[in-house]
């Protein structure tokens, strides 16, 4: 996937086409928050969760109860 920065002017074509009103003075500041929230997210896609089991295996009173012994 390449890494390039999401423009203002894109920025403001993705609102447009998701049917948001996105003022110009804005166009700067989305397109900087969503290239934040894309290098955050680009990070979580490198870890390796191996055997983690997906969350409707998690159980929260047993692992408590596993904790107390």
């Amino acid at each position: 996937m390449p890494s390039t920065e999401l423009t203002p002017p894109e920025a403001a074509r993705w609102a447009h086409r998701a049917g948001l009103v996105l003022s110009v003075d804005r166009h700067a500041a989305v397109a900087a928050t969503a290239d934040h929230i894309h290098s955050v997210v680009a990070v979580l896609r490198e870890l390796d969760f191996g055997d983690t089991p997906p969350a409707p295996a998690y159980r929260a009173a047993q692992e408590a109860h596993d904790a107390a012994v």
